[in-house]
């Protein structure tokens, strides 16, 4: 058996795939302990990075409910944990053995809670509090929660969407919030709900949800109410049932807030057993109270909306195509109203995903649209082999030879339907209408009846042209059924002239619904609502503070809770601790001290000063994530700074602490200070939790260290991805470098960008995104020196060429003809100067200018030696008939 040196084993306990705990004794002093032995003998980066991880976060608790963590053993590749052996036997254990006496669930209950109290005092969230977790020395009545392998320091995590079979946590026990399938953040509520699943199985010697369908286990845990334990056996007493549903309640809002108020009905149950031998019904919850201002996420005033966005998914799921559209200023919830739709998904079994258009990334084409269907793809990876084979079927049967279209807009695809052949190289009307259709094709082999799909596209007034005609397209194939668009846009920055006002015109010509909701601010009844939940306060006493929240933020949502947390934290609003003798405590506001506190009406101002009361490094780390995009990556950050991994995420801790930025999924606790970047390169990547926030971290810049940090961030992202990969990540590179440009004082360094900004228009116009293609084109042309056509004719050439037809394709013809003179005027050769002839005509024929170009075409003609009659009669068309039969004979239409 494995044993690191030093150690002896008595005996194994549990055995699992990856490791193996056993019962035994160091050497140096006969101390029972109990290893935790990592089993492979080269175990992956990842699992070394998530043992550590559960070490450092074990050794740090020094608490009563907690096993202690003695050392972390690194022998043979493998490493092992150290833990005390204090005799115990995990709960599990002990209920496969006798049934547990009332008295003794009540006590092991209340003895659960105080350890989750005691860690999350420490603001420690365990995640994963099961039966086999909870261990308990039967004599001593001492227990012991353990296993912080999946544990978080975050007060606030977003799970990420995963494989059922990897899920974080043990599926019977997850809450709803922590499938990742929900519009919620988890927070130490999340215990609470585990919790709750383990006293319904102690008392009901059965889980609330059992199925052998892990999907339906989830669609359980967030939609199902389980049948209340009362019903199941008339033996249990009402209050212990109704205690264990308010722990499992769906949303954490409706859970206990708090382990004092478990604790005390636990403990009344307990105290009436004793004294009576019965647990008599009482009121519960009296004494729960969070002495933390928690961030609110349920939804006020919206219900009307809800219900609209509800029917509208049914009957997208029932066979339909449908678009919804939501309105509203910013920060009114329209992301925040749209993932309620999770539950409903879930229940059919479909895909929901989302995709942000960026404010400071509108050039890069159908940036939103590629990454809605790369998390869609992403999704899809994480089913079984046989879902899997079933998809690589349905997705080459649509697509066809043009399988590589579609890899080249949405990589991950590949990893579905493997390397594809190339296509033939086509003029770019015809690739974009064979775009067209292939993306067509793919759009009704990812909708289908056994699995709907939903799309979110949010800030949609930001949308570049060519992701607009991509959300037109979606809906020109009828056939393609179980789709459902939603869009989110500020109707303050549309107007009817709009691109998008203009692409939804057109999807409703086509017979598409097109429904809209438009979010307001919130009135004082929702105001008043929302703070006697938060605060635990009648509404006649919240009504006050109701007014004055009302008049500071207009009822606006995300105002509302920065501003909430703006006196929050200067101390006017606090949590009053119970005296003894009540029945908990309660919060307080100094409404006089609120109203002379000089707190900006302007939402970025307020955001901008609780940067600014960060450390120099925070806010530095911050300034430069926001100028990578509203989401980042910690390796590029890292290297931006200057600094490890580590001190990076370190210095990200304040605001992951204030909730300003958000990590994605869990990659983050890879980061390890003995490997230099997360392990297995799975990418920590951080994203700024509202667009507000990125927007004021952003203007807290100048002018001039943008375009520094820009060009840094372009000259890594240079370096750093391999010269074969830089077409894939071109509009990355490209755009951090232009709005870097005019730090750029050598031509030959200029020259090099004009290379970059040559390619990214390339690309564009391959992928039918004319209008950015120009865009990236124009920028070439702008960093050229004077005498460009001397030092650098043939990049010259081509840029100017490539202009000329970007601006053809857009309809700008005064541009395009600017650039076609140049041609001419600085070809050397004429078949250099051919192409721009074929522009000039291609243009003329878009215009209707059919006499002009067919003079254009017969002077390039004459140049090139090849005579036309400008006005050819029967004669001339029977001598070149004569002339074709010739040329022809003897040869067979096969040979041809």
């Amino acid at each position: 058996m494995i044993c690191p040196p030093g150690y002896q084993i008595a005996n194994k306990i549990y055995e699992s795939l990856n490791t193996v705990v056993c019962r035994g004794k160091r050497e140096a002093d006969n101390l029972p302990v109990i290893l935790k032995i990592l089993k492979k003998t080269h175990p992956a980066p990842d699992e070394l990075a998530l043992y550590r991880h559960e070490f450092d976060i074990t050794s740090s608790l020094h608490l009563k409910g907690v096993v202690r963590a003695y050392s972390l053993e690194d022998y043979e590749n493998r490493l092992a944990i150290i833990f005390e052996d204090f005799n115990g036997k995990s709960l599990d254990r002990l209920m496969a053995g006798s049934r547990l006496s009332l008295e003794e669930f009540l006590a092991i209950a209340i003895k659960t809670v105080d350890a989750l109290e005691s860690i999350h005092a420490e603001n420690i969230i365990h995640k994963d509090v099961n039966p086999a977790n909870i261990v308990i020395n039967h004599e001593t009545g001492e227990l012991k929660i353990i296993d912080f392998g999946i544990s978080t320091t975050l007060s606030r995590e977003e799970p990420a969407v995963k494989n059922l079979n990897i899920l974080e946590g043990t599926l019977a026990y997850i809450s709803p919030e922590q499938t990742g399938r929900m519009n919620r953040v988890l927070d130490y509520r999340t215990d609470f709900y585990s919790l709750g699943v383990i006293l319904y199985e102690l008392i009901c010697r059965k889980l609330p949800f059992e199925s052998d369908d892990l999907l339906e286990i989830i669609h359980s845990h967030i939609a199902k109410e389980p049948v209340e334990p009362y019903k199941l056996d008339q033996k249990i007493y009402r209050s212990v049932s109704e205690i264990t549903m308010k722990l499992l309640a769906k949303n954490a809002e409706d859970r206990y807030q708090s382990s004092w108020g478990i604790k005390a009905d636990l403990a009344e149950c307990l105290s009436q057993l004793k004294n009576s031998g019965r647990i008599e019904p009482f009121p519960i919850a009296m004494h729960d109270i969070s002495d933390r201002l928690q961030v609110f996420q349920r939804l006020y005033g919206r219900e009307k909306e809800i219900e609209i966005l509800m029917d509208a998914f049914e009957r997208t799921a029932n066979g339909e195509r449908e678009v919804l559209m939501v309105a509203g200023r910013a920060g009114t919830g329209k992301t925040s109203i749209v993932k309620e739709i999770y539950k409903p998904i879930i229940a059919r079994k479909g895909y929901f995903v989302s995709g942000k258009f960026d404010q400071f990334h509108r050039d890069v084409p159908y940036k939103a649209v590629i990454e809605t269907f790369q998390e869609l793809i992403r999704q899809i990876l994480t089913e079984s082999d046989i879902r899997l084979d079933q998809w690589r079927e349905k997705l080459l049967a649509a697509l066809g030879t043009n399988g590589q279209i579609i890899i080249d807009m949405i990589p991950n695809v590949e990893l579905i339907i493997g390397t594809q052949p190339s296509v033939p190289k086509l003029e770019p009307f015809a690739t974009q209408n064979r775009l067209n259709l292939v993306f067509q094709n793919f759009i009704q082999a990812l909708c289908q009846q056994d699995h709907p799909l939903t799309i979110f596209l949010d800030d949609m007034h930001w949308a570049d042209s060519a992701s607009l005609k991509l959300v037109e397209l979606m809906f020109t194939n009828k056939m393609a059924k179980y789709f459902f668009l939603i869009g989110a846009y500020r109707d303050n920055q549309v107007t009817p002239e709009h691109p998008l006002m203009i692409t939804l015109n057109a999807i409703k010509k086509q017979g598409i619904a097109i429904n809209h909701i438009t979010l307001f601010s919130l009135d004082i009844e929702n105001i008043t609502q929302l703070l006697s939940d938060l605060l635990h306060a009648d509404k006649e006493a919240a009504k006050p503070l109701a007014e004055l929240v009302m008049q500071k933020t207009g009822g606006n949502p995300f105002f509302t809770e920065i501003f909430l947390k703006s006196f929050y934290e200067k101390k006017l609003l606090r949590f009053v601790p119970p005296v003894p003798g009540a029945d908990r405590g309660e919060w307080e506001w100094d409404m006089a001290g609120i109203k002379t506190l000089d707190i900006t009406a302007n939402v970025v101002e307020l955001l901008t000063g609780k940067i600014r009361q960060f450390s120099k490094k925070t806010q530095q780390a911050l300034k430069l994530g926001s100028c990578i995009g509203d989401q980042f990556e910690l390796q590029t950050l890292a290297a931006i700074c200057k600094k490890s991994s580590e001190e990076t995420a370190a210095s990200l801790q304040e605001a992951l602490a204030e909730s300003l930025v958000m990590i994605s999924g869990d990659a983050y606790k890879l980061i390890d200070p003995d490997i230099e970047e997360p392990a297995m390169g799975r990418r920590v990547e951080y994203r700024f939790s509202h667009e507000r926030i990125h927007h004021a971290t952003y203007s807290l810049i100048s002018e001039t260290e943008r375009k520094l940090i820009h060009q840094q961030i372009g000259q890594y992202l240079l370096r750093i991805i391999p010269p074969e990969q830089h077409k894939k990540r071109i509009f990355d590179i490209v755009n951090q470098l232009n709005l870097g440009v005019e730090l750029i004082d050598c031509q030959s360094d200029r020259n090099e960008l004009v290379k970059l900004n040559l390619m990214a228009g390339r690309i564009a116009k391959q992928s039918a995104a004319f209008e950015s293609a120009f865009f990236y084109l124009r920028a070439g042309i702008g960093l050229l020196g004077e005498d460009n056509w001397k030092s650098e004719y043939d990049m010259s050439l081509e840029l100017y060429t490539e202009a000329a037809e970007a601006a053809y394709l857009c309809a700008e013809y005064a541009l395009m003809e600017e650039f076609v003179l140049c041609i001419l005027q600085r070809g050397k050769v004429l078949l250099d100067r051919a192409k721009a002839y074929e522009i000039r005509i291609e243009a003329y024929k878009a215009q209707y200018k059919l006499q002009e170009a067919i003079e254009t075409a017969l002077s390039i003609l004459k140049e090139l030696g090849l005579r036309f009659p400008e006005k050819p009669n029967k004669l001339n068309i029977m001598l070149d008939l004569l002339r074709t039969r010739l040329l022809l004979a003897g040869k067979r239409t096969s040979k041809l």
